[in-house]
């Protein structure tokens, strides 16, 4: 039992550091935030706030992976490599896709509450 929460206490660090760390995460984060309290505000029902949910899973996800590829790229190429930037650029343009997927999903989530809210829509 002893390892599993040490295991826990890994993850957690991982997490902290890439929030610390990184610009991108911070975004994200702040991005999920207002998303969900956006879903809190709005009374999504369980299955939207599920779509949200995951798509913020996706992105962050994917920006931990991310950082953990540069991370390890540039421990073991200190120097420029172009093989390393392509792989850096690929790993990027899979957190770029989540983050358009992701945005897509919060248009097709909060826009209608939104517009019903203003008073542009009756539902």
């Amino acid at each position: 039992m002893h390892k599993l929460f040490q295991s826990f206490r890994y993850a957690w660090a991982g997490v902290r550091q890439c929030f610390f760390e990184e610009r991108n995460f911070k975004i994200h984060t702040l991005a999920a935030v207002l998303a969900i309290g956006a879903g809190l505000f709005f009374k999504l029902p369980v299955s939207q706030t599920a779509a949200v949910l995951l798509a913020i899973a996706l992105v962050m996800g994917a920006e931990i992976f991310n950082t953990a590829i540069e991370n390890t790229l540039d421990l073991i190429c200190g120097e420029y490599n172009e093989k390393v930037k392509k792989t850096k650029d690929i790993a990027a343009g899979a957190v770029l896709i989540c983050a358009i997927v992701a945005a897509v999903i919060g248009v097709m989530v909060f826009l209608p509450p939104f517009l019903e809210w203003m008073g542009w829509l009756s539902l």
